[in-house]
């Protein structure tokens, strides 16, 4: 038999061998230890997802949109976010953020700026494709490439995903330092946003609305102003599958900033497409 018995006080008490005894105290000490281990592991922070290594890649290609006047001060103001892709002389922008004019006779430029806090450069540029529609711009800048980004598939993303997006909020307030926010797609929704009221309705509110307008994400995520132009990205492979474009406030531009709604837009970046067709042509 691979067991003793032995009686005591009347008992019979069925015992295994020693040697049997110390195999199953080894064999429970290694499943308590892979346990313990799969249990760490299912607890790891959500830096696990890859984000921090993503991010790393990602903010050398991002940039500042701004206006530059040597005569003012500060030289430098900061509108929004932009993002490096094709050869890497090209930044997608918003459209609503270029300025409808510049001040050339007092040598103000449409400029992309470069690098973090007190290491940047500045960039002259120029806009050589947008449409309005899409609220899309595409500039071309002067000096070295900068590393692109490489665009996804919008048409892939599904509702429920997580993404992020980085870009410079209220830049002329928190300066040239990208900030990385997650969000979640809710919805693929039209990009005009229905009026609660009669006042609201601008002319190209109301063009929007009866000529069709195109579909864009409707993220669960904390935009703020300077943010427009930020790319939004898989968080796997930093593949831009949207570009920021616009925040829902109930208020003006204070209450994004004071009370945000935590619901941001941005364009599908499939429509980036067309406007580098139509540069490389």
């Amino acid at each position: 038999m691979n067991s003793t018995t032995s009686t005591r006080s009347g008992l019979l008490t069925l015992r295994r061998p020693a040697r049997t005894r110390q195999r199953k105290g080894r064999t429970l000490k290694l499943l308590a230890t892979a346990s313990l281990l799969t249990l760490l592991a299912a607890q790891q922070p959500a830096a696990a997802d890859g984000l921090p290594d993503t991010i790393e890649r990602i903010k050398p290609s991002v940039v500042s949109i701004a206006t530059h006047q040597p005569s003012r001060s500060p030289r430098a103001q900061y509108i929004a976010t932009g993002f490096a892709v094709g050869d890497g002389t090209l930044v997608v922008t918003n459209h609503h953020v270029i300025p409808a004019s510049l001040d050339h006779e007092n040598r103000e430029q449409l400029v992309v700026v470069s690098g973090e806090g007190r290491n940047t450069s500045l960039h002259s540029a120029e806009v050589v494709a947008h449409s309005a529609n899409d609220d899309l711009a595409l500039l071309r800048i002067a000096g070295d490439p900068l590393p692109p980004l490489q665009l996804g598939s919008s048409d892939a993303v599904r509702e429920g995903e997580q993404l992020a997006f980085t870009g410079y909020p209220i830049g002329m307030v928190l300066g040239t330092y990208p900030a990385t926010h997650r969000a979640s797609v809710a919805a693929r929704t039209p990009m005009a946003i229905t009026a609660r009221r009669s006042s609201e309705l601008s002319e190209a509110r109301i063009r929007q609305l009866r000529d069709g307008a195109p579909m864009v994400f409707q993220l669960d995520a904390t935009a703020y102003p300077g943010n427009s132009g930020s790319p939004l990205y898989r968080i796997d492979s930093g593949q831009v599958v949207g570009v920021i474009n616009q925040v829902f406030v109930q208020g003006g531009r204070e209450a994004a900033v004071g009370h945000p709604s935590g619901i941001s837009y941005a364009v599908p970046a499939d429509r980036i497409r067309p406007l580098l067709a139509n540069v490389r042509e």
